[in-house]
This record gives C-alpha cells, sequence and structure tokens, in this order.
C-alpha cells in the first residue's frame, strides 16, 4: 500500500477515537490520510488531533471561502485512492444512500470517483432499525465496501451488532480495496457457504447452526480481489456478495452437483457445513406424533462428502481449501483431515461453545488456523471479514508461487 492515500471521514460517535488509531496504522504502512471531522464527530475528538496524525489541515467545513473557492470539496473526494468513512454513522449512510450533500462529508461522498469503504457504529437498535438496513443494501448495491460493525458491549451499556471494526481489520479491508491490479484477476473461484438441509418430511429437516457469513465474507473478498467469484450457498439470510455468481442449493447432494456443473475452476474454498447424512428415505408428508408416544425410528445414510470429491475430481482445482469446524483436538483433527480428504489447506476453527455457553457458530468473528502440509499458522482472533481478506491474500500469494 505504500505511496496510497486515503480520504478519511470521521463521523459523529463515541468510535471516532479509533479513527486516530486507523491514521498512524496507515502511517506506518505508508499510506497518507487526509481526513474531514464533521462537526459531530468534532464533539469526540479535536481537530487538532487529526492534522497532528495526519501532518496536513482538519477539513471541517464546506463553505469555508478558503477551501472552496478552488471547489475544495472536489479536489478533496477525488484526490485520494480510497474514501474511508469511519465511523459510518447512520446519518452520513442515509445521506449517500439517499443522495443528500448539506455539509462537506456527504457532499464529498457524492462527488467522488472512487471506491468508497464503510466502518459502521452505532447502538444495536439503530444498525438493526430498517431505514438503516435499508441504506446498507442500497450502499452495496451500488458499490459500497463495508467492514463491520461487530458485536460487542456498546458504550451506552448494550450489547449486540454495532461496535466499529478495529483498527486493524479496517487496515486489512483498506489493503484489500487498494490491492494494486486486482491480484486474483482471470482466476475462477469456487466457494460453498452456509448449512445444508436434509428433509425428514415436508416440514422438518436435519441442519445445523451455519450463518453461512464467513462463506459470504470469502466470496465478497475474492470478488473485491478480481477473481470471477461463485457462490453455491445453502439456506441462509444474507444478501448475494456484490460481483458474485450466487447458485442457492439446499441438500449436500444438490450442493455437490452445482459445484461440479461449476468446474473447471482454479481454487475452491469449502467453507459450508455440509450435514454428514441425510435421512434415507424423507417422509412425503408430515410425520405425526403417536398416540402410544412411539419415537418414530428415521434411518440415517451417509451423504456425498463433497470435499473429498472434488479434490479427486478430473477436474481438480489447482488450490482445494476445506474447512473443519472442530470442539476439540483443533490441529490434530484438522490436519488429519487435510490429508485425509485430499486437500491442499484446511481452515481450523473451535466451534465449542463460549464462555457464556453459546456456539459460536453463525456470530461475526472467528479465530482459525491455517493448516498446510507445511505445517500451521494460527490467525488472532478477529472479524470473518479480515479472516477472509487475509486468506484471499494467501490465495494470491499461492498462486503466484509465494506461498
Amino acid at each position: 500500500m505504500r505511496g496510497k492515500s486515503v480520504l478519511l471521514i470521521i463521523g459523529g460517535g463515541i468510535a471516532a477515537y479509533k479513527s486516530l488509531e486507523l491514521i498512524r496504522r496507515l502511517a506506518e504502512r505508508g499510506v497518507k490520510s487526509r481526513a474531514i471531522l464533521t462537526k459531530a464527530g468534532a464533539e469526540f475528538i479535536t481537530p487538532l488531533s487529526v492534522a497532528a496524525l495526519t501532518g496536513e489541515k482538519d477539513f471541517t467545513d464546506l463553505f469555508s471561502l478558503t477551501d472552496e473557492s478552488e471547489m475544495g470539496h472536489i479536489e478533496l473526494s477525488r484526490s485520494a485512492d480510497l474514501v474511508v468513512v469511519a465511523p459510518a454513522t447512520a446519518d452520513l449512510m442515509g445521506k449517500m444512500a439517499g443522495g443528500l450533500a448539506n455539509d462537506l462529508a456527504s457532499t464529498a461522498l457524492l462527488a467522488t470517483d472512487k471506491p468508497v469503504l464503510m466502518a459502521p457504529a452505532m447502538n444495536v437498535r439503530m444498525w438493526q432499525s430498517a431505514p438503516v438496513r435499508r441504506s446498507g443494501e442500497t450502499l452495496k448495491k451500488d458499490g459500497v465496501l463495508f467492514v463491520g460493525p461487530n458485536d460487542g458491549e456498546m458504550a451506552c451499556g448494550e450489547f449486540g451488532p454495532g461496535r466499529m471494526a478495529e483498527p486493524l481489520e479496517i487496515v486489512a479491508a483498506i489493503e484489500q480495496a487498494l490491492a494494486v491490479g486486482a491480484p486474483l484477476k482471470g482466476v475462477r473461484a469456487l466457494v460453498t457457504a452456509g448449512p445444508t438441509r436434509e428433509p425428514v418430511d415436508p416440514v422438518r429437516f436435519l441442519a445445523n447452526h451455519s450463518s453461512g457469513k464467513q462463506g459470504y465474507a470469502i466470496a465478497a473478498a475474492l470478488a473485491r480481489a478480481g477473481a470471477n467469484t461463485t457462490l453455491v450457498s445453502g439456506p441462509v439470510a444474507l444478501p448475494p456478495p456484490p460481483g458474485v455468481t450466487l447458485i442457492s442449493v439446499t441438500t449436500a447432494q444438490q450442493m455437490l452437483t452445482a459445484c461440479e456443473d461449476a468446474l473447471p475452476t482454479d481454487v475452491l474454498v469449502m467453507a459450508a457445513a455440509v450435514a454428514d447424512w441425510r435421512p434415507d428415505i424423507a417422509a412425503g408428508s408430515k410425520i405425526k406424533k403417536s398416540t402410544d408416544r412411539v419415537v418414530p425410528l428415521i434411518k440415517l445414510v451417509e451423504n456425498p462428502d463433497i470435499l473429498a470429491t472434488l479434490a479427486a475430481h478430473a477436474q481438480r482445482p489447482r488450490l482445494v481449501i476445506g474447512f473443519a469446524a472442530e470442539t476439540d483436538h483443533v490441529l490434530e483433527n484438522a490436519t488429519a483431515k487435510r490429508v485425509r480428504k485430499g486437500a491442499d489447506w484446511i481452515i481450523a476453527n473451535d466451534v465449542s461453545a463460549n464462555e457464556r455457553g453459546e456456539s459460536v457458530m453463525g456470530g461475526d468473528r472467528n479465530q482459525v488456523h491455517l493448516v498446510r502440509g507445511d505445517g500451521a499458522e494460527s490467525w488472532p482472533d478477529m472479524s470473518k471479514t479480515e479472516v477472509a481478506l487475509r486468506l484471499a491474500a494467501r490465495i494470491a500469494e499461492k498462486l503466484k508461487g509465494v506461498a
């Protein structure tokens, strides 16, 4: 990223203090920052602090006689390689989604011809409100990139999604957005995500807690890096990632068929949580509870092993990556699985219950280990977006012969 520049728009929220750390982290990587501090943002941090870290004056006023004599909002919005909004408040998101411009920040967002990356931060109820969801969906359709928000405790004392991504997570997203020459341009990628559902009868099925968030994040990261990406997904409540071809399936057999139909491909990332078994025969009508309380016997048969099948396929991808969700002996089990399945890499993670007794499947964060033939690389706890960005970078290195 050295030599690149970022226009940082700092919205009004307690998370504005993290923007100072973000500026410092970018400077460490040779990225120059200019900043627009909104009037609301200036209630949390000072213009002097921002100017001291960027090494430039802080911009705040749309109607500055000195700045606007040269149409400063236009120059600001187009002089950087990337526009980053952190924290991205509900106000800033709503203005950009609605095409409104009544201050320097919102005017610069509408005037820019550069990519925009938003790091939302707000109260959980605001983030989950219908207007903010609509704003986010509109911005994603318009090509705006997002990192976060994360789950966690808010300044207001509530807990849930709404915390701004940590500075290093945002740096990783910036690195991906600024990737020179799209490192995976021309590469064909196939990703699987979500659970599969195996029908017991017309109203019941066997499944698991997978949300699909990690697989969707990986597909989005590969597409951002220039890969022609196909995502085969089980049933989830997630919008399709921008620039990704989505194929929706329900069962393991349907997922295998869709993957085989998508071959040939250069990279396969099997992030889906595929059901190991299915009922031998799915009942044609709802199974009723018997009057004598006899529990019906459901015979299970093994589902196809999609990872092993594709790893041994005549059109085997150049790089085959599987996932191992484990509850104990994580590295040992993942290492054995890599060999048993014929995969090049395994991404292993511990899905045992956390300290509150909750399953970590379905959350927004992950701690994984990249298991290869030459050993394992353990990554710290981070958002699933950052996991995806790191994995995309490792894939690019591998295909270039670096890793």
